[in-house]
């Protein structure tokens, strides 16, 4: 159920189901643009964001580095989504076209509260695009599926084989074509896979599960 009073609205429900079907019709009717901005924490925003993902919508994706491996944003990625991660996300928010703003409600209600106030649009796009300049991109083909996690792109394992070799960041960088931030991401996703506290310990750990020695042979 939708409850409307000038151009704010809640969404409701008689339980999680309905809410996210209300949130699946507001997506369902964008045409241009969806904002997903999420802390990691609510879980029904990255489900209904990866239903309504179609093409033809153009969806921006902002998630907290501490979601980078998860096989939720993985799959939104490959489904056409443009996926970012920075190291905090400060709000749960969706903006549908640049003309609606969907916040959660409080804890004393259920549901979805939808802004369509240009000043609060424009400020939780404003806030959305400063975070998403700084933020490093998800790209698909460098994840792999949840269930492959213990294995090693070849991008992967390329800058595995770079560092440990001597090369400093920035040199891997350009042999790579990123970032120098963007490596030192995928260090830091190799590292959390591997449960290593140092490069130095990464790379003792890469070498005993034959990481390394793979791409060498």
């Amino acid at each position: 159920m939708t409850v409307q009073t000038g151009q704010l609205s809640l969404v409701t429900g008689t339980g999680p189901a309905n809410d996210r079907a209300g949130l699946g019709e507001l997506l369902a009717e964008a045409t241009g643009e969806v904002l997903v901005m999420s802390t990691g924490t609510d879980t029904a925003f990255q489900r209904i964001a990866l239903a309504n993902v179609r093409p033809g919508v153009r969806h921006k994706v902002l998630f907290p580095d501490s979601a980078r491996m998860s096989g939720a944003l993985n799959r939104l990625s490959r489904a056409g989504a443009e996926v970012r991660t920075d190291a905090e996300v400060p709000m749960d928010a969706l903006v549908i076209d640049r003309t609606s703003v969907v916040l959660p409600a409080d804890g004393r209600q259920a549901g979805s509260a939808v802004f369509r106030l240009p000043g609060v649009v424009t400020a939780t796009v404003g806030l959305f695009e400063r975070i998403w300049q700084a933020a490093a991109p998800l790209v698909p083909l460098d994840l792999p599926e949840p269930e492959n996690a213990s294995i090693l792109t070849c991008r992967e394992q390329e800058l595995l084989t770079l560092l440990f070799s001597g090369t400093t960041d920035e040199s891997a960088a350009a042999r790579l074509g990123v970032s120098v931030r963007t490596v030192r991401r995928m260090v830091a996703d190799i590292m959390n896979r591997l449960g290593a506290r140092s490069r130095f310990q990464a790379g003792a750990k890469a070498v005993d599960r034959g990481w390394l020695m793979a791409k060498a042979g």
